[in-house]
């Protein structure tokens, strides 16, 4: 594994899993360099993390808006925190440049602050009614454990849009 790498894993219900696994090599474009091996998931260990996600679902989906943002919002200030390392990262996996890269890992903190302050916004509305006397009205409401995939060309930004994205509407998620 290359120095300042950090090691791949599975994190599943509060834990890593680094080892036991099937692996794949990390090659970095630029040289060909195989810089770490990433655990691959078993069936296991879906399960594992959906049952994870519907435990966490059901507290989640009860914290108050206000405090899902003050999470999200932290969220995105440790993002901003760990900039160097996240950009290091980025251009070490994909042979991005650096100053590009850092500006993915600021993209992917914004996209917390910008769930954030969403997430204070689901109050609802209410629909005008089509006869006398009825009052219609909207309420958003978390719908469970959500199932996220993203591609690899963009490696912090997209990630970060379906997990500030979920858990500022009250869900929890496995990626």
């Amino acid at each position: 594994m290359t120095a300042g790498y950090p090691k791949p894993g599975l994190f599943i219900d509060g834990r890593w899993i680094t080892t036991g696994r099937e692996t794949r090599p990390v090659v970095s474009p630029c040289d060909g360099q195989e810089i770490a091996e990433l655990p691959i998931a078993i069936d296991s260990d879906i399960d594992e993390a959906i049952a994870a996600a519907e435990l966490a679902f059901t507290g989640w989906r009860r914290t108050p808006a206000y405090q899902r943002s003050t999470v999200l919002r932290k969220a995105g200030d440790l993002i901003r925190d760990r900039a160097g390392l996240f950009a290091q990262t980025i251009a070490r996996e994909l042979g991005k440049p650096l100053p590009e890269a850092v500006r993915e890992a600021y993209a992917a903190a914004e996209m917390f602050d910008w769930a954030a302050e969403e997430c204070r916004r689901t109050y609802g509305r209410i629909i005008p009614a089509r006869q006398t006397g009825y009052q219609m009205q909207a309420i958003w409401e978390a719908v469970g454990p959500v199932g996220a995939f993203t591609p690899w060309n963009a490696p912090a930004i997209t990630p970060a849009r379906k997990i500030s994205g979920a858990l500022a509407a009250g869900c929890t998620l496995v990626m």
